[in-house]
């Protein structure tokens, strides 16, 4: 007996082949790592997106990241709404690899309950981001669909309380993201502009009647964030584990502020990466940890643990929390080496493009508060760090200086303040004082290229 199969039918098959979706899943970001929370989606059911480009952001106990798109195509579905924690390998959503078929496709029946009521969820959300704004500048500031996917919930927020609409911000952030940093200079920029060059009148006109609004509003009950969560219970598991001291030292910097606005022009032109002040300090306190090498400990039970390599956790401040990604090895590199790597961890932790294993494994910390003009802190140990170094801002002052003939005289020097907080169980207060002394010295006296 013979069958016949008409061609059509076969079309159908194939046609249904093609539009099959891709799923898309809760990545697993690391070996420990069993759960992720989706803090945002970047894009929302219909919209088209390209493979590998940023689709959502996740929140785990080690990282925020953004996962890219599987494939290329159509969001087709949300299976999981923001703010949801999943296990990993979860299938969070669906893209049509045929845009065009799934768009048409979506159109004529209603969709499934749990599809609908993401997409009201997508409907409200704008209204209730702008409810806090005066209604006079809502209107303005109200951000599109793809100033949505290209700035976070709290750049849109600094937008709406300064009537700023967020199509005139340049973003300097990954594909073009508007970073908190973006929002605040076009602000600064905005505010001392002349009258010809302000914002529209309807914008100009609600400016002045109130200051500059908090990021929260006065009364708002905020759920904290994963991050947020995880920051607060890593900082009491610290305080109570640790017995943390401190003691602080003044350092003249003079010489090192002096050589890099000489050398940091040259410098970024020969290696394409700006001069910081941070590789000084991270190299100053590898050169005493090779002397006090209980600096790099950690405690395991009754034991010390001695730790080969210097693993230095770099804090980054970012605008939704703190993080601390780990220069591995940092013993191991030079000046230029130092330079680079810690370039690297802060641009790509502002980028949410940490792995796991870039904040695992440090040994000694280094802060810098002073970047924000904090004279110095008494910051709390990274655990299972033995000490971390707080490192102030960098300030002119008059300072008694004694020449090579002991003669004394004051002259205006560059200070910083440098503070250690240490572990006491491990560290005496001899050793964390002998071990900053070290640190200020080959400060004081830097004599090492840069590169």
């Amino acid at each position: 007996m013979f069958v016949c199969i008409q061609p059509s039918i076969l079309n159908r098959g194939l046609r249904w082949k093609e539009i099959m979706p891709t799923d898309i899943i809760m990545p697993q970001m690391g070996e420990s790592i069993v759960e992720g929370t989706i803090t945002k989606w970047l894009k929302k059911p219909g919209d088209k997106v390209q493979r590998d480009e940023p689709l959502f952001e996740i929140s785990t106990d080690k990282v925020d990241a953004e996962i890219p798109a599987p494939a290329s195509g159509v969001l087709q579905e949300i299976k999981v709404t923001e703010g949801t924690t999943v296990g990993v390998n979860t299938v969070v959503g669906t893209i049509a690899v045929d845009g065009e078929a799934a768009a048409s496709a979506a159109k004529p029946a209603p969709a499934p309950a749990p599809p609908a009521k993401e997409e009201k969820k997508e409907e409200r959300k704008p209204a209730a981001a702008a409810a806090p704004a005066p209604p006079a500048s809502a209107a303005p500031v109200q951000a599109s669909d793809d100033e949505e996917a290209r700035s976070s919930p709290l750049v849109r927020k600094i937008a709406r309380e300064h009537g700023v609409n967020l199509s005139q911000v340049p973003g300097t952030g990954l594909g073009g993201r508007i970073t908190k940093q973006d929002i605040m200079a076009f602000v600064e920029r905005q505010s001392s502009a002349p009258p010809a060059a302000s914002a529209p009148a309807s914008q100009a006109a609600s400016a002045p009647s109130r200051p500059p609004a908090p990021t929260a509003y006065p009364g708002d009950l905020v759920p904290m964030t994963n991050m947020r969560k995880i920051i607060a219970q890593r900082m009491i598991e610290s305080r109570r584990t640790s017995a943390h001291v401190h003691c602080m030292y003044e350092v003249d910097f003079t010489r090192i502020v002096t050589l890099r606005a000489k050398q940091k022009t040259a410098f970024e032109q020969r290696h394409g990466v700006r001069l910081t002040f941070m590789p000084f300090f991270v190299r100053a306190a590898i050169i005493a940890i090779q002397q006090w090498p209980i600096i790099n400990a950690s405690l395991e039970g009754d034991n010390i643990r001695y730790h080969r390599n210097v693993n230095v956790g770099i804090a980054v401040a970012l605008d939704w929390g703190l993080i601390v990604p780990v220069l591995k090895n940092a013993g191991d590199l030079n000046f230029l080496g130092l330079q680079r790597g810690i370039t690297d961890l802060g641009e790509r932790a502002r980028s949410k493009k940490l792995k796991p294993d870039d904040v695992e494994a440090s040994t000694f910390t280094v802060t810098n508060p002073g970047q924000f003009g904090a004279v110095f802190g008494l910051p709390i140990i990274n655990q299972p760090n033995a000490a971390i170094m707080g490192v102030g801002g960098i300030t002119k002052q008059p300072l008694v200086v004694t020449d090579k003939e002991g003669n004394d005289s004051i002259a205006i020097r560059s200070v910083v303040h440098l503070t250690l907080g240490y572990d006491h169980r491990l560290i005496d207060g001899a050793v964390a004082d002998q071990f900053m002394a070290l640190v200020k010295k080959s400060l004081e006296g830097w004599n090492e290229e840069i590169g």
